[in-house]
């Protein structure tokens, strides 16, 4: 591992300096660091590339921020199938698995290529809108669906594999990859999945009919969502992060993208862990009350 890329949300406290730190101990490994360009002008360097460039010349890419941050690096450099370490700012995040703590002893082992890659599924959306159509772009945790601020519920009619399914009355729709599974589609009451499993799960968010349930489909199952609304439209979000205008009679198509994010996982904690911490779950049982052998 001689070639690693930076990539780091501007927005943490002393980011520049703990990026400059890093930087300069990969140098000092023998490691040529290159620098996304919000990160470089952050640090007063005029050296920082866009992130296909980045991408195309880096072997691994380390991002400084959060989950949000992990999400837009996803996106960005999903086709040039890099790897991506996350480095949490704060508290350990599902994406950004390695505490600031931890960063050094993971690269450690990292550059003595001791380390696993998770491949993570994502989604393609393109948006069709008379007889243009648009793609969009690819997705690591979800597309949303929603009334944005109309006043009345919207109608999404749904269909799978060209067969109609059903016509959502609510406030939206949530399409989740497995990853997503975590995170607005939870809140939202939809279920946990494996993120290593290859599959859709589609959620309505306040359904006006209440047998409108979570559903979870294969992995090669193409979807065509249209919108119906009386008033002027609604709101098409990927990721939480990039947003576009949908107008009555869009069709919004979501399959497996071609494109995966490969993910450094943590060698300090499993995924089972990061669930039980995020969410707050219990420990092991406690032994008060068990009855004492005899």
């Amino acid at each position: 591992m001689q070639k690693i890329g930076m990539v780091a949300n501007i927005e943490k406290a002393k980011i520049a300096q703990h990026a400059k730190s890093l930087k300069e101990w990969l140098e000092e490994k023998g490691v040529e660091v290159f620098l996304n360009a919000e990160i470089a002008g952050k640090m007063g360097l005029e050296n920082g590339l866009k992130w296909d460039e980045l991408a195309r010349k880096s072997q691994l890419l380390v991002v400084l921020g959060g989950d949000g941050t992990m999400l837009r690096a996803a996106r960005h450099v999903a086709r040039h199938n890099v790897p991506i370490l996350g480095i949490n700012m704060g508290s350990f995040g599902y994406l950004t698995e390695v505490n600031l703590n931890e960063m050094h002893s993971t690269l450690e082992l990292i550059l003595r290529d001791k380390f696993e890659v998770e491949k993570r599924m994502m989604l393609s959306v393109a948006i069709k809108h008379g007889k243009n159509i648009t793609n969009v772009g690819h997705v690591l945790n979800d597309v949303v669906i929603n009334r944005g601020n109309l006043s009345r519920m919207i109608e999404l009619e749904t269909a799978v594999d060209a067969e109609y399914l059903t016509t959502y009355k609510g406030d939206g729709l949530i399409i989740s990859t497995p990853t997503g599974s975590t995170a607005y589609s939870l809140s939202a009451g939809g279920p946990i999945v494996f993120p290593e499993k290859d599959l859709i799960i589609i959620n309505p968010i306040c359904p006006h009919t209440l047998t409108n349930r979570p559903i979870i489909f294969p992995e090669d199952a193409n979807l065509e969502i249209t919108l119906w609304s009386k008033e002027r439209g609604a709101t098409l979000t990927l990721d939480g992060q990039e947003s576009y205008s949908l107008s009555s009679g869009d069709v919004v198509t979501i399959k497996k993208s071609k494109f995966v994010t490969k993910l450094v996982l943590s060698p300090h904690r499993s995924y089972w862990e990061i669930l039980r911490s995020k969410l707050g779950w219990g420990g092991l049982p406690s032994q008060t009350g068990k009855k004492k052998d005899a």
